[in-house]
């Protein structure tokens, strides 16, 4: 029971003075037990002898239980020789029924019984003394403890394999509400492999978003432990049934256990919780329970399915589409899941074959090829729930498609695109044989392709993303030498050589690596450049005036590249800056390789312009008329600002703009506080 020992002792010693119409003063209350046993226990919390004494009880001592009834005689009423007007007696045992019998009662006295269970029955006594539960008296509250222990893995593939989608929010509100019926929960635990990819079938929450990986985390909020086992039957079952037998033995263990779990290997766990007086509940899912718990006489069985009022995989797929397509619906973050392995996978295999269409044998192959689920029939579970999501669609002669215009196809589809191509672009305009982690995510900080709701807000969820194209084998993660310091280990990326470039892939004048950027850009001028790539054209206005200033002022002969990476990054739409730098060097206006660094024994990677190209002489030519513009003004004592620079008739009117972030970017203007557009 569940009770409050302080509430319980006021409360007992308040109604008895209340029934009796005692006074507190004339009224004697004892509370009798073994306390030296209850304190060898070491039980948590208060210490039950302190708090009886607290609440105006005398404490006594007794060994023995038989000879309780005697003890109590001897010493509170052989010697008294006025009769006892009301006699209360609080037990759930039997030992304390002799005391009826012997201690002197005046004529009109009552006796009173007061317990869990009525004692009396049966007895000679039952019809003298007036037995009151202890749940009726005022003042005094009881609940049933309950402990609750999830077999997960086994639940959700046997909801799973009965049709049913595992929508994890509702199953673990169900828990909840299912346990706290039974009484206070003191305790709830959910076993299965967490984090073991392909394990558990997809678990998913109301819009169908599949949330695998933040189950965890989702337990813990509803105040359910979740416990890490091996994958498999056993190994859950095992952690189980050493975990309730160690809880259970303990003194103030729970009176109710609820197993959640259809195996047979629990019936010896049961045995043993009722060998020690508990009560026990079995969750299950209807035709997945084991004869040997079925056939359990007295047992309890409660199914899951009916209490967590879950939709099937057809009718869940039509609602969870539903509500994806509601405007107004919250925006959540748009992680790897299951349903990512589907769309990478399902990619992988037209690039394979050459068709758009696959067979399901042909997608859950490749899934287990990649360890995306554990076995075939968690590769079928999978295929079918994507299937009743709109994630894949059937077409004719048996076969299936991803369904380009699904959500979770099209956003999947952006990501590992945009990824792949800053990888793969990076490779080619940098020259190198990988991509350090770091410089990749600074990368795709700035791809504003990802620039949408749920996309790109962190630097976690960059990486979960390319931690995900690495387990689904689309990118090679290893790990290197620091170049400053090689005892060092640092993680750089490449791109798997086996791994074929999807469909979807945006077309990119680096896509190949194969010479294809020097037919793109070689010969372009700016003005075509401008008609071709905008974003492009504006970077490399940028990266000509910065280096220019940076080398002209410090007398160098060339400027870090990644300092310069770094200076302009907000500027950095999608690829612009590297677009720009490989059009500079097709064009011989910048040249790209590695200088002695004087503050290190390492080279580093720099940039030089070419003054004399045609390039570099065009946009040093209209930086220095725009400055000519300002220092005229400034001369003149006449505020800079958009209207007075347009007044001077520079020629540069359709780039103003541009020209005058990129004066602020390299501090030769400054916004003058609370006046904007004023400099």
């Amino acid at each position: 029971m569940s009770i409050d020992l302080q509430e319980l002792a006021v409360g007992l010693r308040g109604m008895a003075a209340l029934v009796s119409g005692a006074t507190l003063d004339r009224l004697r209350a004892v509370a009798v037990a073994n306390w030296g046993l209850r304190a060898s226990l070491k039980t948590r919390g208060a210490d039950p002898q302190v708090v009886f004494k607290t609440a105006g009880y005398d404490v006594f001592e007794v060994t023995h239980r038989p000879s309780l009834g005697d003890a109590l005689h001897a010493n509170y009423f052989s010697f008294d020789p006025d009769p006892v007007e009301e006699l209360i007696l609080a037990t759930t045992n039997p030992d304390l029924i002799p005391l009826v019998k012997r201690v002197k009662m005046t004529r009109n006295a009552r006796i009173r019984m007061w317990g869990a269970e009525n004692v009396l029955k049966g007895t000679g006594f039952e019809n003298k003394v007036i037995f009151q539960p202890l749940d009726t008296l005022l003042g005094i509250q009881q609940t049933k403890n309950v402990a609750v222990y999830i077999d997960f893995e086994n639940i959700a593939i046997s909801l799973n394999e009965q049709g049913y989608a595992v929508n994890l929010d509702e199953l673990v509100e169900a828990f909840q509400r299912q346990a706290k019926a039974h009484g206070q929960v003191v305790k709830m635990a959910a076993y299965a492999p967490w984090g073991q990819r392909g394990t558990l079938p997809p678990l998913v929450d109301a819009v169908g978003r599949e949330v695998a990986d933040e189950a965890q985390p989702r337990l813990l909020r509803a105040n359910i432990e979740p416990v890490y086992n091996l994958p498999g039957k056993n190994s859950a079952d095992m952690r189980i049934a050493g975990d309730i037998s160690r809880d259970s033995a303990h003194d103030d263990s729970p009176d109710i256990y609820i197993v959640a779990s259809g195996d047979r290997d629990f019936k010896d766990v049961i045995n043993t919780l009722r060998a020690r007086n508990k009560s026990v509940i079995l969750w299950t899912v209807r035709g997945t329970t084991s004869k040997q718990l079925a056939n359990t006489p007295d047992l309890l069985i409660e199914h899951v399915e009916d209490f967590a009022h879950l939709q099937t995989h057809k009718t869940f797929g039509s609602s969870a589409r539903s509500a994806t397509q509601v405007e107004d619906v919250e925006v959540t973050s748009f992680t790897p899941s299951q349903w990512s392995s589907v769309v990478i996978q399902g990619d992988v295999v037209s690039s394979n074959t050459n068709k758009e269409t696959f067979t399901r044998t042909a997608l859950i192959n490749q899934l287990l090829e990649v360890g995306a689920v554990v076995s075939k029939a968690r590769g079928e579970d999978l295929v079918a729930q994507a299937l009743a999501l709109g994630i894949l669609k059937t077409t004719t002669g048996n076969r299936i498609m991803l369904d380009a215009n699904n959500p979770v196809v099209e956003k999947t589809r952006l990501i590992r695109d945009r990824i792949v191509l800053r990888v793969t672009n990076t490779l080619s305009v940098r020259g190198w044989e990988y991509v350090n982690y770091g410089f990749l995510l600074k990368g795709l900080a700035m791809d504003r392709e990802l620039d949408r709701p749920g996309l790109n807000y962190s630097d976690q969820w960059r990486s979960d993303w390319i931690d995900c194209l690495v387990r689904e084998r689309v990118l090679l993660r290893e790990l290197v030498p620091h170049r400053h310091n090689p005892e060092d280990l640092v993680p750089v990326i490449k791109l798997r050589p086996e791994y074929k470039l999807p469909p979807s892939m945006p077309d990119a004048p680096l896509n190949s690596g194969d010479g294809g950027s020097e037919e793109t850009w070689a010969g372009v001028t700016l003005s075509e450049l401008e008609q071709m790539e905008p974003d492009t054209v504006d970077m490399v206005s940028r990266v000509v005036v910065s280096v220019e200033q940076f080398t002209s002022f410090r007398g160098f002969d060339w400027c870090p590249l990644g300092s310069l990476h770094k200076r302009l990054r907000s500027f950095d739409k999608g690829m612009a800056f590297q677009r720009a730098v490989e059009y500079l060097i097709e064009n011989s206006a910048a040249f790209v390789q590695e200088y002695p660094n004087p503050q290190s024994e390492f080279f580093t990677k720099g940039i030089s312009l070419n003054t004399k190209s045609e390039i570099c002489r065009q946009i040093l030519a209209q930086r220095d008329t725009f400055v000519r513009a300002l220092l005229t003004l400034y001369e003149r004592n006449i505020l800079i600002s958009e209207q007075s620079i347009r007044a001077m008739e520079t020629g540069l009117e359709n780039e103003l703009a541009l020209w005058l972030s990129i004066m602020q970017t390299e501090n030769v203007l400054s916004e003058i506080p609370g006046r904007t557009g004023q400099y």
